[in-house]
């Protein structure tokens, strides 16, 4: 099943969940393009940083681009939160928190949010505020987006919208 056939037939279904339910607010769907390998080595470029040793935190400002395998994560802003064992920074990242025009992009799909918080270790993006995600010509957009990235199953929640280019002129 093309990359296509797969969002078109979550998407639809999606909608069918959506429309079948006054309340609905949420629609599962699958984002087989963001599926992702967190244990790869994070690359981050920006025009400054600074590092606060007190709370195992580094901030990015400016121009940030953060580079995962094929995954990359721009903003304006992006703090860094290590992991710690007894109180004591590992070296290893637990948090990326990006704000400042978010953007996201992993193969043929890409995502732009207000803010968005991925946990490395745990294999999850939450984009809110504003959330638009793209696969192709296609578009979904939300208030909030979270996707697991072992899985690449994901969910859009708050009035969730969805824009379908059928191809054919008449």
């Amino acid at each position: 099943m093309t990359v296509f056939s797969r969002f078109a037939a979550s998407v639809a279904l999606a909608l069918l969940v959506i429309s079948g339910s006054a309340h609905a607010q949420g629609a599962s769907v699958a984002f087989g393009g963001l599926k992702h390998d967190a244990s790869l080595p994070v690359e981050i470029t920006a025009d400054e940083l600074t590092v606060d040793q007190a709370t195992g935190s580094a901030v990015f400002i400016g121009n940030v681009v953060a580079g995962q395998g094929e995954m990359r994560l721009s903003a304006g802003h992006v703090q860094v939160q290590y992991a710690t064992e007894n109180g004591q920074a590992t070296g290893r990242i637990d948090k990326l928190l990006a704000t400042g025009s978010v953007t996201l992009v992993n193969g043929a799909e890409a995502a732009e949010s207000d803010k968005a918080i991925y946990s490395v270790g745990g294999s999850e993006i939450v984009m809110t505020g504003n959330v638009i995600l793209t696969q192709g010509i296609n578009a979904l957009s939300g208030e909030k987006l979270t996707v697991d990235l072992t899985s690449g199953s994901g969910r859009m929640e708050g009035r969730v919208r969805t824009i379908f280019q059928t191809g054919g002129n008449k």
